[in-house]
């Protein structure tokens, strides 16, 4: 069986001086997010990009596969922390997304920090986000085990 999800967006003007929102999703969490060029190649000034969605994606995406995988080796985790940092760089060709950097501190019982590393690089590579981006984007993952935002 296939999951669908949709989203709707509208855009006024130019690239540069127009903006849009992102009018509907499917799931109805959220509706007309602002979005412009500037909030994708300066200040957000309180607008969304597409960049911040995917970095919404991906991180949520890696926190799923993560926790699948600690929980499969018999370690499921207490806490998870990610952070998903997507670059929008200018390259010969034009804009682009870079990268995706993905920083994630966890409390997980019973596993060492090299068993943690492992499995958020495995998580990196196989997270269903992270094969999309595969082979067009940079990605990487620094894992640190005992640290969420909850203790700091």
């Amino acid at each position: 069986m296939a999951a669908v999800r949709w989203a709707e967006a509208t855009w006024s003007g130019d690239l540069t001086s127009g903006s849009g929102t992102i009018d509907y999703v499917s799931s109805g969490v959220f509706s007309r997010l602002p979005v412009a060029w500037e909030s994708r190649t300066e200040e957000h000034g309180g607008r969304t990009s597409p960049e911040e969605l995917l970095a919404m994606a991906h991180a949520s995406c890696f926190s799923m596969a993560l926790s699948g995988a600690l929980g499969r080796a018999g370690t499921p985790p207490e806490r998870l922390d990610v952070k998903a940092t997507v670059t929008f760089a200018k390259a010969e060709a034009g804009w682009k997304v870079a990268s995706s950097a993905i920083e994630v501190n966890g409390r997980v019982p019973g596993a060492s920090a090299d068993d943690f590393q492992a499995a958020a690089e495995k998580a990196r590579d196989g997270c269903p986000i992270s094969v999309a981006l595969k082979g067009n984007v940079e990605l990487s993952v620094t894992a640190r085990l005992g640290e969420t935002a909850e203790a700091r």
